[in-house]
């Protein structure tokens, strides 16, 4: 199990990299809509990685509420 302060780091990464991957996308649409599409994909996979941090973080900040 991470650290709360390791949990935090990295799902900033991630949304930081979910953010970097859409303006990607945005970017090349008008001129590649596939390597766009890829692009929003990898953006939706760092957010739903992100969410299972974030619930993985307040789980263990229970834990250590009750501790």
């Amino acid at each position: 199990m991470k650290t709360i302060e390791e949990l935090k780091i990295r799902i900033q990464e991630l949304s930081k990299q979910a953010v970097e991957l859409r303006r990607k996308g945005s970017e090349v649409y008008e001129t590649n809509q596939e390597q766009a599409k890829q692009f929003r994909q990898e953006a939706r996979e760092s957010m739903k990685r992100c969410q299972v941090l974030i619930q993985e973080l307040k789980r263990t900040e229970e834990i250590d509420r009750t501790a």
